[in-house]
């Protein structure tokens, strides 16, 4: 009851004083103003809504004068409100740098040091420690902190040590300068042992001047004699290991005392402190610094290790180690007479505690990738032999126990790394898991989930390897064997019963009330499996059991990765029930464009998997393709024309499913628009075959050639359509162009997928080149291979395409011809590019990362379409602000801001008309001016200074484009557009309307 009250009282509280939805920075800035006036609970409050204020209107003004609101509380409040200013210091990091009264602030903040209160004393020497990276270089604030370490007030010292941590790690000057005070502290007999364990963390940040690292280390290795207490060894350890890291110079040193302690000292606690220690030391930046014979005895001492989990962060040691070319060389080169990592693995291998040896799977596994890629063919056997022996019972250990689930997914992750060293081990993997799925043992759910993953893992790589096989075999090279053959068929197909079989028991026992993630996975990696080939009938009455048994979202998600692997009858399926089923108009439409989105490709390619599937798939021999509401007899041009219209359908209705206040769905408007574009582009070359036939050239097609100079006009028509076919391939080739420059938050692959898409268009536009003309250009290069089976799958399309363009006859320029062999190869291309059934990228259903800028322009119109209005004579300033918004659970996942460039382009509109009717024509009408600024903590500020040469009426556009980490410019975010109006000069109307007078009189 009382949470409930708690949760409604919350409510009012936003609906008073942060109302998102409605209010704007300066409403809900007043509205907390408000709240700041009131008594004392509301005043808490209104405090700590502040960070939420800064993280949605992170503008400077706003920062400022509500930083210069909470000094004003923090002086003559009382401790209670402090603490709360000084809690939203603490939250506010990120917006300290746009104080700009930065004096000011910490004038009112630092007023409250001279209290005799001590407590207010302590608040205060707190947040000033909260904001020492915009006051670093504050000589008086540091006085008072070196002032407050000799107070007799413990709350005091406590937050003056505090301070110094803050200072020291922000200032240069102030942690040389309190090297020999902290040290002093520290070796005092009056200051307190837990006052001391507060002290010694203050070291690490004394990294600034080489000299004062090598006092700091010195007074560390002095005070573990005398002072070898348990807390104090593991602090000192901690600290000199920090400051080794950060120096780089103390890092054998610092090695070969944490060896030495883990040796001699044998308190469970300091050695695990000096094993994570080591682990801090291994990471890339130290591990070159490593003395070589510390390998050797890091491993002498984990073998000699009898505790399981001091073993663990020893193999968490030499894993880190394994990451390096470096250390991994030596590992595997060890001396054969000492314990060798093989050794070590292979005793914790043998130990009941899985965690330890999920541990040593991963070193195998690491070691073995290395070896691969090093040519180490006789260290691979070996490790292969443990890893054989081993991985598989680890796996049957670990499955029945949910304790067990983290250990299970590393083992997991190893043997998929594995498999792609050995393929037969990854075969064996995916019956293995197979089995299991299918065995009478219910699994605990987490264990069952990632046995799915991994299938799903194995399933893609195999996939990969199938789609990267030769196609034809080139000149000198020989066919692949059956055993070649054998391992780039994908396992999982041939597994593919028995996981169509775990799915119908696992849907029988899930409510369908709750979505099950085994039937999604799994569901997925059959869709995958099946990936250029049409579902059998006895798949596809699984899975309309499974359709008929599972809610929604489960069907929606299994529709999603049908679309996504190709498989868009049964997608246009699912999504046909569920836009019936639904009661909102967005989804709705939403779903119905998807499934006719899914109809036209079904359209397209209905009819080309089946001798693919008898070809290449043993267990699908028995199975009957299941026959489409089609005839395999339609021609190429009505497939066509029915794909384009279910497009331009389907584009409505995802038009229908956004509106201009949430555009939610504007890559998949662009993706559809695009490719009905290309797909009426190809409609267009089927014409022109047929054209051919009932429009013969012209009797003067001869004469014509030979005056134009150009001998294909002797073909006629055709060759003129053919020209303007290459050129609509190179529209639709920079509308792909421009859809990738614009998907700045796409993950890796889907914008792999829009790169091979533009190339496809290339390539088949340099193909018609080549026919039409009598010099084409260079054929494109494209070095993509496909990272995924979806791209590579599309990859292999290209392939084809390139290997049928290669039948073209290479004639000499001067006797080339057009003639029905070449069109017909045109058309073997369309059906090589329609009946590839298009795999739908991940970014047209998630939205992993989510980047957005929203700017501000100043002078604003006063109204909207309203012009700003400029005295002539006098140049326009505009100031623009802005602040980049993140959304989703990983901020900046793919790629993050680096910079923005901002473009202002003025253009004359609209001229004056002169008193004597004359028009004046300028001679520079447009400017363009463009700036690339940093953003600081995500905010962005820019000035402009525009010359407007002549009065009228101008046109003022600023575009934001994003320029990310490698320095790619990104033509996304926000247009803005105003218009401005320049004023004539009153002086100048007179000097002009006195000389029409006196004409008058005249």
């Amino acid at each position: 009851m009382s949470s409930s009250l708690r949760g409604i009282h919350i409510n009012l509280f936003n609906e008073n004083f942060l109302n998102e939805s409605e209010q704007d920075a300066n409403s809900a800035l007043t509205e907390l103003d408000k709240g700041l006036r009131s008594k004392l609970g509301v005043q808490c409050e209104a405090i700590v809504r502040f960070p939420r204020l800064f993280e949605k209107y992170p503008f400077p003004i706003l920062i400022n004068s509500s930083f210069l609101k909470l000094a004003e509380f923090f002086l003559n409040g009382s401790n209670l409100l402090r603490f709360w200013v000084l809690r939203v210091c603490q939250q506010s990091e990120n917006h300290l740098d746009k104080i700009l009264s930065i004096d000011a602030f910490v004038k009112r903040i630092f007023m409250v040091i001279h209290s005799n209160d001590p407590v207010a004393r302590a608040l205060t020497l707190r947040t000033l420690g909260a904001v020492s990276r915009v006051i670093p270089e504050k000589q008086q604030v540091h006085h008072a902190i070196r002032r407050a370490l000799d107070s007799h007030d413990t709350v005091e010292v406590e937050a003056a040590i505090y301070a110094s941590s803050q200072f020291a790690s922000q200032s240069r000057s102030f942690a040389i300068s309190m090297c020999a005070k902290i040290s002093d502290m520290i070796e005092s007999l009056k200051i307190p042992v837990p006052m001391k364990l507060q002290l010694i963390p203050i070291l690490r940040h004394m990294h600034h001047d080489a000299n004062t690292a090598a006092l700091v280390k010195k007074l560390c290795l002095n005070l573990l004699p005398k002072y070898p207490a348990e807390s104090f060894v593991v602090a000192i350890f901690a600290s000199l290991t920090e400051l080794s890291a950060r120096t780089l110079t103390g890092v054998p040193d610092q090695v070969s005392l944490l060896l030495e302690a883990i040796s001699n000292d044998l308190r469970k606690p300091v050695r695990v402190q000096a094993l994570k220690s080591l682990n801090k030391l291994a990471e890339k930046q130290c591990v070159h610094a490593w003395p070589k014979s510390a390998i050797g005895d890091l491993i002498c001492k984990a073998y000699a290790c009898t505790d399981s989990s001091e073993q663990y962060l020893f193999l968490g040691v030499i894993l880190k180690l394994s990451d390096c070319p470096l250390t991994c060389s030596i590992l595997l080169d060890e001396d054969a007479e000492a314990p060798t990592v093989l050794d070590l693995c292979k005793n914790c291998l043998c130990l009941k505690d899985y965690t330890t040896a999920s541990q040593a799977i991963t070193v195998l596994a690491s070691l073995v990738s290395y070896a691969n890629i090093s040519n180490k063919a006789n260290h691979i056997s070996t490790i292969m032999e443990m890893i054989n022996l081993h991985l598989q019972s680890l796996i049957w250990c670990t499955i029945k126990d949910a304790k067990h689930s983290d250990d299970l997914r590393k083992i997991l992750a190893c043997g998929i790394k594995v498999s792609s060293v050995k393929v037969e081990f990854g075969i064996e993997l995916v019956k293995t898991l197979a089995k299991l799925l299918n065995d009478n043992v219910e699994y605990p759910s987490a264990n069952e989930k990632a046995m799915c993953e991994a299938l799903g893992s194995l399933c893609s790589y195999f996939q990969l390897r199938k789609f990267a096989a030769p196609t034809t075999a080139s000149e000198g090279e020989e066919m692949e064997t059956d055993q070649t053959k054998e391992q780039r068929t994908n396992p999982v197909l041939k597994n593919l019963l028995l996981i169509m079989r775990k799915l119908t028991t696992t849907i029988e026992r899930v409510s369908h009330e709750e979505p099950s993630h085994t039937v999604e996975i799994l569901s997925a990696v059959a869709l995958q499996a099946m990936m250029g080939c049409f579902i059998p009938t006895k798949v596809m009455s699984t899975f309309d059991a499974i359709i008929n048994k599972s809610n929604q979202w489960t069907q929606y998600r299994i529709a999603r990765s049908a679309s996504r692997y190709g498989q868009h009858y049964l997608a246009a399926h699912i999504y046909l029930k569920l836009s019936r089923n639904t009661v909102v108009d967005k989804m709705h439409f939403f779903l119905t464009g998807l499934a006719q989105l899914a109809h036209a490709e079904c359209i397209l390619n209905y009819s080309v998997t089946y001798e693919f599937m008898q070809e290449n798939y043993e267990v699908c021999e028995n199975y009957t393709v299941r026959s489409m509401p089609l005839e395999q007899s339609m021609p190429l041009m009505q497939r066509l024309e029915m794909a384009i219209n279910l497009y331009w359908q389907a584009l409505a209705s995802l038009r229908a499913s956004s509106s201009p206040s949430h555009p939610a769905v504007t890559f998949q408007l662009e993706f559809l628009k695009l490719r009905a574009q290309f797909l009426q582009t190809l409609h267009s070359a089927v014409t022109i075959k047929n054209a051919q036939i009932i429009v013969p050239p012209p009797a003067i097609a001869g004469s014509l050639a030979q005056n134009s100079r150009d001998y294909l006009q002797k073909f006629g028509h055709v060759t003129n359509q053919l020209r303007k076919l290459v050129k609509e391939l190179k529209s639709c080739e920079e509308a792909f162009g421009r859809l990738y420059k614009s998907t700045f938050d796409a993950d890796p692959l889907t914008l792999e997928f829009l790169e091979i898409l533009q190339h496809q268009c290339t390539q088949f536009a340099h193909i018609v080149e080549t026919i039409c003309f009598v010099t084409p250009s260079e054929p494109p290069d494209f070095q993509t291979i496909g990272k995924c089976p979806e791209t590579m799958y599309l990859v292999n399309s290209c392939r084809r395409m390139e290997e049928l363009s290669r039948s073209i006859p290479k004639e000499p320029s001067n006797n080339k011809t057009i003639n029905n062999f070449h069109l017909d190869i045109i058309l073997a291309e369309i059906e090589i590019i329609t009946k590839t059934p298009l795999c739908l990228p991940r970014y047209f259903f998630q939205v992993l990362q989510s980047t957005q800028i929203k700017l501000s322009v100043i002078p604003p119109p006063r109204s909207d379409g309203k012009p700003v209005n400029v005295q002539a004579g006098s140049n326009l300033v505009i100031k623009v602000e802005g602040v980049i918004l993140h959304y989703g659970k990983r901020p900046s996942l793919f790629r993050s801001v680096d910079a923005v460039q901002l473009s202002l382009i003025s253009k004359l509109v609209q001229t004056p008309r002169p008193p004597g009717g004359e028009t004046i024509k300028s001679q520079n009408d447009t400017v363009t001016l463009t700036q690339v600024v940093k953003p600081q903590r995500d905010f962005l500020s820019g000035n402009f200074l525009v010359p407007i040469s002549t009065g009228g009426q101008w046109q003022v556009t600023l575009e934001t484009y994003v320029i990310d980490e490698s320095g790619i410019t990104w033509c996304t975010g926000p247009k803005n557009t105003m218009l401005v109006r320049v004023l004539e000069d009153p002086t100048k109307q007179q000097q002009t309307a006195a000389p029409s007078a006196q004409t008058r009189r005249f």
